[in-house]
């Protein structure tokens, strides 16, 4: 009898409910339901649609249980920063909000007020961006918000709660609130107390693999079997660089909707340069520290895709700025000004324009200015990683679904010189479905779950 295992996958555009099961010695994955997602505007705000999410997790079950492979467990994995909070009765107060809602622009300076940026970076690791966690919490307790909570959980422990009553702080995923001490691997209180935040809500941590619980009675009467929710590395990039498959400290990029570049290690740096250089410690499987910085990433080329009213698919678009090759202009993709444009052509035209470069026109030399322009950008931060941490990388892994962009894969190979080890695609889920596998002892290790990985799905090599 197969054992299923279920990764459920959830990004800011969409998720995804993934079976996964070994037969001949390979990981045989099987996409069984797929939802979009998305922040809505509510009243002004920028707010994720948590009722809705929820539903689609629900509808995803009771997929499972229609093609009559129910899952032994299931797991959990989302983006990181966003985060509910909950009252005495354990009712949502107010709406759940997403990372790109600006509400936190106000409260920066004045966070810093209290606990300086070098303090915050060398205590946590966690690089400012204006959507952390700390600068969200800070939001909510001028709000007064914070007040009625009694229970903070990230978004995938959230979920995890709504299917089984049980209440988790997941260790990657609360890494990446900026609440972290990096060297001890816990909440930093003294920050926390700095702040006025209430040292109550964070409670102990716990880690992939640890057991959640059953679905509660109501969700197995719903979707019609029960089975035991295990934590994977919620966070889906912690979960992606589990399935990275090469086991020697590899360079890697997780390549999505953002694309994070950086290497696993068992110790932080929180030294000035990594600061200035923009890189951030996040927490990776077996309290690892994962040494990466983000890069916007396919983030760009989706608005794009999505302005044009999805005239193109994205192989389409690939073959337009081949077509376009020549053109030289590049922008800085981690400026702001891409981060939440109203339009994003308009943003990388108005870049160029003042920059003093060639104006990009066509859809292709568009498309062929961020691709090129990412790949510079991975060029930059592999040479920072080099100088910061004293090592030295001929190979770069790439995973996730932007591995499968060919013209991507060739500018990288190119522009930083180094071979690119492409896959696998689904990487997140992997990882997660990794998690799920160690947790039940269908796998002894993650050194097995990584073999296991090599064994079953196709690697391709791109050469410098």
């Amino acid at each position: 009898m197969k054992n299923y295992f279920l990764a459920i996958d959830i990004g800011a555009s969409s998720g995804r409910h993934i079976l996964g099961h070994t037969e001949n010695g390979k990981l045989i994955l099987e996409e069984v339901y797929r939802f979009k997602n998305g922040a809505i505007k509510k009243d002004g705000k920028l707010v994720w649609n948590d009722k809705a999410l929820f539903l689609s997790i629900v509808e995803g079950l009771k997929k499972c249980k229609e093609l009559g492979k129910i899952p032994v467990s299931l797991g959990i994995d989302t983006w990181g920063v966003d985060y509910a909070l909950l009252d005495n009765n354990d009712n949502l107060i107010g709406e759940v909000y997403s990372y790109r809602d600006e509400r936190t622009l106000a409260v920066m300076k004045e966070v810093y007020g209290i606990v300086s940026e070098r303090e915050l970076y060398e205590r946590t690791g966690i690089k400012e961006q204006v959507f952390n966690t700390v600068f969200q919490l800070y939001c909510d307790k001028k709000s007064g918000k914070l007040e009625r909570a009694e229970t903070f959980l990230m978004m995938p422990d959230y979920l995890h709660f709504l299917l089984t009553g049980v209440k988790k702080n997941e260790y990657t995923n609360a890494s990446t609130t900026g609440l972290l001490n990096a060297a001890n691997r816990d909440w930093d209180y003294e920050i926390i107390e700095k702040l006025g935040l209430k040292k109550s809500l964070f409670k102990p941590l716990s880690y992939p693999c640890e057991k959640v619980g059953g679905l509660k009675k109501d969700i197995v009467k719903e979707v019609g079997f029960d089975c035991t929710v295990y934590l994977p590395a919620t966070h889906d990039t912690a979960s992606a660089v589990m399935a990275v498959p090469s086991e020697n400290d590899p360079l890697y990029i997780s390549s999505g909707t953002w694309s994070l570049i950086g290497i696993e290690t068992p110790k932080e740096n929180t030294s000035i340069v990594a600061a200035d250089s923009g890189f951030t410690n996040e927490g990776g499987f077996n309290k690892t520290v994962r040494f990466l910085k983000n890069i916007m990433g396919m983030w760009m080329i989706q608005n794009i895709k999505k302005e044009l009213n999805d005239e193109y698919d994205f192989v389409e678009l690939v073959r337009l700025a081949r077509a376009a090759k020549d053109f030289g202009s590049i922008v800085d993709v981690n400026d702001l000004s891409f981060f939440s444009p109203d339009s994003m052509i308009t943003a990388v035209k108005e870049y160029c324009k003042k920059t003093g470069q060639k104006v990009p026109e066509t859809v292709g030399e568009i498309a062929f200015c961020v691709y090129r322009s990412l790949a510079e950008s991975y060029k930059k931060s592999v040479e920072q990683i080099e100088e910061i941490t004293g090592a030295k990388f001929d190979k770069i892994h790439i995973v996730g679904g932007g591995c499968q962009n060919v013209l991507m894969n060739e500018l990288t190979a190119a522009i930083t010189r180094r071979t690119v080890v492409a896959g696998p695609v689904e990487a997140t889920a992997t990882g997660n479905l990794i998690a799920q596998m160690l947790a039940v002892g269908e796998i002894a290790s993650l050194s097995a779950g990584k073999a296991l990985i090599r064994d079953s799905f196709e690697i391709k090599e791109i050469k410098a």
